[in-house]
């Protein structure tokens, strides 16, 4: 069994700019899923063989609670999209998934077990939250462009893999 610290999810708090800056979600997160909502469709034609139409996925999770941070990058973000209600490519950005295997040694930097990066769409839910602190949950939207890759864990990259996915 993997333990789930090693499954890491982050999220570009630049928002399209020149230079990236990975933020890893789960601060405050006791779940995280993406749930991959696939489209399928299971008929019978005229001559009553079965068939099976698997149109793709819609991806989305849940980041939720998310307690907003005074001068962070991402909760800064996240807290001019809800406030000024950015919708659009404006709330677009790059996540990538990464799996994480353990060192030797408890000192050790993990290896990387494999890195995809996808373009999301940021879409605050609410803004408030209970007397825990200021909370701007929000979705993530998968968006496409899932490219498998390496990460860089001491440096928060990305770097795309030379082939294709199809191989």
């Amino acid at each position: 069994m993997i333990e789930r610290k090693y499954l890491a999810h982050y999220l570009d708090a630049n928002f399209g700019k020149t230079t990236t800056s990975y933020v890893r979600l789960g601060k405050n997160l006791e779940e995280y899923n993406e749930e991959l909502n696939p489209d399928v469709s299971v008929n019978k034609n005229i001559i009553g063989e079965q068939y099976v139409q698997h149109n793709g996925y819609e991806v989305q999770a849940d980041v939720d609670p998310y307690y907003y941070e005074y001068d962070d990058t991402l909760s800064e973000k996240i807290a001019k999209i809800a406030n000024e209600r950015i919708k659009d490519d404006n709330a677009k950005t790059t996540m990538v998934d990464v799996l994480l295997k353990p060192g030797a040694d408890s000192s050790a930097t993990p290896t990387v077990v494999w890195a995809y990066r996808e373009d999301v769409y940021i879409v605050p839910n609410s803004v408030g939250g209970d007397t825990s602190g200021v909370q701007i949950p929000f979705t993530v939207y998968k968006a496409g462009n899932r490219v498998k890759g390496t990460w860089d864990v001491s440096k928060k990259t990305f770097t795309p893999a030379a082939s294709s996915l199809s191989d």
